[in-house]
């Protein structure tokens, strides 16, 4: 926000920029900055991050020149400070009234543990797709009513896929419902420094003190709690402690508890409650991502290129932010539009070429068939001896992971099979494929005469 001590020329430069991009850009990139300091030769600028800096300079370094001093290299003479992190005083905290109505008087030092929440990861910001629609709701459901829904959450899923997106989501809205509610979102690395900084200081009493008396707990990549056997049994019992008094806990992985290196303990206890998987984006919900990064970046991307875009890179989310950020920073440097040309380009390496000929249910059948030696007509019936259900499950895993349509219209190409009986099939194959090479051998043979 303007105040009356910023220079005309910033303030100028603020109202012409309003103008030329979209309310979204300016509400991410421009509307952070303060003047820190301005003299007649010179204006510093506090910036949150280094990103903010960059992007200024990037797409705006003309119009600072317009608006603001110029240096005797003809670029603007501006220099840039970083905002400071706040820290809170150490605080005593009263007696409140917890969530199930119980009462407890503590103390914390706020300015040693502190909620790092990314502002862009809210429920908002998060662009829902087939793949991401259950496990969304299973989240907004536990931002809601902390305690009351779904608990433990547990999130899975590959890279980039929107794991930690929710896990701050569910940290935003709580903070902003449920004023009262005491929320601390970590990551597993983050605990365990915790721990160990704990453990040096002679402090660990306070630092379980504080978990345990939080309402809220949301902890991102538990998978590197793995082999760490003094540090998970902690986990574990701060784990019991929160769930006893029924306070909301929220994991994210990058697999199924059942799939980590754990202790059949803390696993039994992760799969109490709900077990989510978020799955890698169909089409049309990659090209919405990537024409929402865009937007937030100032970029146009015609809608045929975005479909180019989306069309070969389908790993993960984070894979397009990467490809819009490389494109913008292309864009600008040359001043010209994004063709698909400047896309192959700009983005060769990062391109995965599909095969070009159409993999359909009924291709994928006729290949499981053959390498399986089973009928078609099999693979569609509801014979369930394991000669018959195992190649429809390779199948449906095939289905899932090489056609870009809904998992109910893929289900109903087996003989009217609902989608949940396509989704075990999926997640089945998936887990089998880590321990069985003979399996990934015939999957693997199946895809090229699939691309054959």
């Amino acid at each position: 926000m303007l105040t009356k001590d910023e220079p005309k020329g910033w303030v100028d430069f603020v109202d012409f920029i309003q103008d030329k991009c979209s309310q979204a850009e300016f509400q991410n990139w421009i509307a952070p900055i303060k003047v820190a300091k301005a003299t007649e030769s010179e204006v510093c600028l506090e910036v949150p991050n280094i990103f903010v800096q960059e992007y200024i300079l990037d797409n705006y370094r003309r119009e600072l020149c317009s608006f603001l001093p110029m240096n005797e290299d003809g670029e603007p003479a501006v220099s840039f400070v970083f905002s400071e992190r706040r820290q809170e005083p150490v605080q005593k905290v009263k007696e409140e009234e917890n969530l199930d109505g119980s009462l407890f008087a503590h103390e914390l030092e706020e300015s040693t543990f502190q909620l790092n929440l990314n502002h862009s990861y809210t429920f908002s910001h998060f662009i829902e797709g087939p793949s991401n629609q259950f496990v969304k709701s299973a989240a907004l459901g536990v931002a809601m009513r902390p305690g009351k829904s779904y608990n433990p959450l547990f999130i899975h899923g590959g890279v980039g896929l929107g794991k930690t997106h929710l896990l701050h989501s569910i940290g935003h809205y709580v903070k902003e419902k449920h004023k009262k509610v005491r929320v601390q979102c970590i990551t597993t690395e983050a605990f365990i420094n915790d721990l160990v900084t704990s453990l040096k200081n002679k402090s660990v009493d306070q630092m379980k003190r504080f978990y345990r008396n939080l309402d809220v707990l949301l902890v991102d990549d538990i998978q590197f709690l793995q082999c760490r056997l003094n540090f998970e049994e902690e986990f574990c019992n701060m784990f019991e402690a929160l769930i006893n008094q029924n306070k909301q806990i929220v994991i994210t992985s990058d697999k199924p508890p059942s799939s980590l290196k754990l202790s059949e303990r803390l696993i039994a206890r992760m799969e109490w409650g709900l077990v989510a998987n978020i799955g890698i984006p169909d089409l049309e919900t990659r090209v919405a991502i990537l024409q929402y990064k865009a937007e937030l970046r100032g970029l146009k991307i015609p809608s045929k290129v975005a479909f180019f875009i989306a069309e070969h890179i389908f790993n993960n989310v984070r894979q397009l932010e990467g490809a819009v950020n490389r494109l913008g920073a292309y864009a600008s440097m040359l001043q010209k539009e994004i063709t698909q040309d400047m896309v192959e380009t700009t983005l060769g390496e990062l391109l995965s070429y599909v095969p070009q000929k159409k993999v359909t249910v009924d291709s994928i059948m006729k290949s499981v068939s053959s390498m399986f030696n089973v009928r078609v007509q099999d693979l569609r019936g509801n014979k369930r001896n394991k000669e018959i259900a195992f190649p429809r499950q390779v199948a449906m895993y095939l289905a899932k992971e090489l056609i870009n349509e809904s998992l109910m219209k893929l289900a109903s190409s087996f003989g009217g099979k609902t989608h949940s009986t396509l989704l075990h099939s999926w997640n089945k194959i998936k887990k089998q494929l880590e321990e069985d090479e003979t399996l990934r051998r015939q999957i693997h043979m199946t895809k090229q005469n699939l691309e054959a």
